[in-house]
Formats: C-alpha cells, structure tokens, sequence
C-alpha cells in the first residue's frame, strides 16, 4: 500500500512520490496520513515534515514554512510556503 504525496511551493514542485506515511505539522497539531485517510485539509505551521518510505524506519524530513494540506482520494499535497 502506498500514498501518493506532492509537496509544492510558490516556486516549483518539490517532490511527488509514493510513500508509506507523512506527517505533517498542522497547527491544531502534528497528523499522519496513510494510503486511504479520509479527506481532510488542515493549514500547516513552521516545522518539519516526516516522509515514510516502505520498509523504512527512520524518515526523511524536509522543512516547511506555512502553507495548507489536503487530503483527497489521490493522495496528500502539502502547498508550502517554503520548503528546504
């Protein structure tokens, strides 16, 4: 099972990928998302994002400004206003 995941900026696209999980820091709190979460979006906080990839078990981070996330029947697009 995987999870379709794009992190975009005003700039580019960062990354689009199949993941395991993602964590993303919403600002009502940190929430993972798995193939086949239930439709969300959430705006996003200053602080790290934490991708998964199969059999991995330490994730790859990227940092991230601000921003919203969704959530749909495609996958997670995190829309950032940075990302380093």
């Amino acid at each position: 099972m995987s999870l379709h995941f794009e992190l975009v900026t005003p700039e580019r696209l960062v990354r689009s990928e199949d993941v395991h999980m993602v964590v993303v820091p919403g600002t009502e709190g940190d929430f993972g998302v798995l193939e086949g979460h239930a439709p969300l979006m959430s705006t996003v906080r200053d602080g790290t994002l934490e991708i998964y990839k199969s059999g991995a078990t330490t994730p790859e981070t990227i940092r991230i400004e601000g921003g919203f996330a969704e959530v749909n029947a495609r996958g997670l697009t995190v829309l950032a206003e940075k990302a380093e």
